[in-house]
């Protein structure tokens, strides 16, 4: 019955299968299917260091020698190449995030979260291999956010084209130290860029988006939960490999220059996040606070507030009936 109704279950939490539809789109691009995708350094596509280091070197000599180039130009619409850039990055994110939820789901339930996070056999599988490259990939793909920026003369700033550069080094440095636990970063970054995109998708339309806020709040709460997880798999791999007397969960797979990077980076990213929500929302809020609050009021017109609320019935009066009684009360 399962083969015919998309029922959820352990196995397949969406209902269907979702793997081996992957499995053949994955084959009509690549020429080979999924399941034979081995990663390997120096024959996989971008696999080496040398490769990341000169196209984020290429990314950032681009948006700044870019940048430079449209000074004096007016600035290019772009809304419908802008409009595909991001729904399609919505829609790649959504996918790969659903075929991480199917691989992760029955190995969390059935060997639960530690198992899933810190052995090979839970969170360095083929099938989770195929997806952390072409998580890896798609960062690549983002860097064009900044390319739109740019051409659109809208300002660069160093949280904005940090943040895209050092994101393709740290996908790379999890991908090639083979670290378990990086399935938790990449699966709430995707679930983050499915709203975020969604969000610049909807904004590029022209659609009033009340939430704006509430992405880099998610951003935030995501860089917190990240830091959780890799602090705690660096902890006790640490621990169980050099000071075995600490308390520990035994040891976790990946290389240590891979948790050191995932440290570095995250870490960097919660601090500049965090200053970016305080010195953006934080200051609009005292502005908008200041705006809102009354005009000091002369002698003549000292009990003008509660007379304006007297009249009005308890309600606040617009700034053209507020101006119009106050010019009665000056003739009179």
């Amino acid at each position: 019955m399962a083969d015919f109704l998309p029922i959820p279950s352990v196995d397949r939490p969406f209902g269907i299968h979702l793997w081996p539809l992957f499995n053949k789109a994955f084959e009509y691009v690549a020429g080979h299917p999924a399941d034979g995708f081995e990663f390997v350094v120096g024959a996989t596509p971008m696999s080496t260091l040398r490769d990341t280091s000169i196209f984020v070197a290429i990314y950032y000599l681009i948006i700044f020698g870019g940048r430079e180039l449209m000074r004096n130009r007016e600035p290019f619409k772009l809304k419908t190449l802008f409009l595909i850039h991001n729904f399609v990055l919505t829609a790649v994110s959504a996918a790969i995030l659903v075929l991480f939820i199917e691989q992760l789901f029955p190995t969390i339930v059935r060997h639960g979260i530690f198992y899933a996070i810190c052995d090979a056999d839970g969170g360095w599988t083929q099938p989770l291999i195929v997806l952390y490259y072409l998580t890896y990939l798609t960062k690549y793909l983002e860097l064009l956010d900044t390319v739109f920026l740019f051409l659109k003369k809208k300002p660069l700033t160093f949280l904005h084209c940090y943040h895209h550069g050092a994101t393709a080094v740290l996908c790379y440095t999890q991908l090639i130290g083979s670290t378990s636990v990086q399935w938790t970063v990449i699966s709430l970054n995707l679930f983050v860029h499915v709203v975020m995109y969604w969000y610049y998708f909807q904004s590029a339309r022209g659609v009033r988006i009340w939430w704006k806020e509430w992405v880099t709040r998610l951003q935030i709460i995501q860089f917190v939960i990240d830091l959780g997880f890799v602090y705690f798999a660096s902890y006790t791999y640490f621990t169980s490999t050099y000071w075995p007397w600490m308390p520990n969960w035994g040891s976790c797979a990946g290389r240590e220059f891979a948790a050191f990077s995932g440290i570095i980076i995250l870490s960097s990213y919660l601090v500049l996040f965090i200053s970016f929500y305080f010195a953006t929302y934080a200051k609009k809020g005292k502005k908008s606070l200041a705006q809102n609050m009354p005009l000091p009021s002369s002698k003549a017109t000292v009990s003008a507030p509660s007379v304006l609320v007297a009249a009005s019935g308890g309600e606040k009066l617009s700034a053209a009936d507020d101006s119009s009684i106050r010019s009665r009360r000056i003739r009179n």
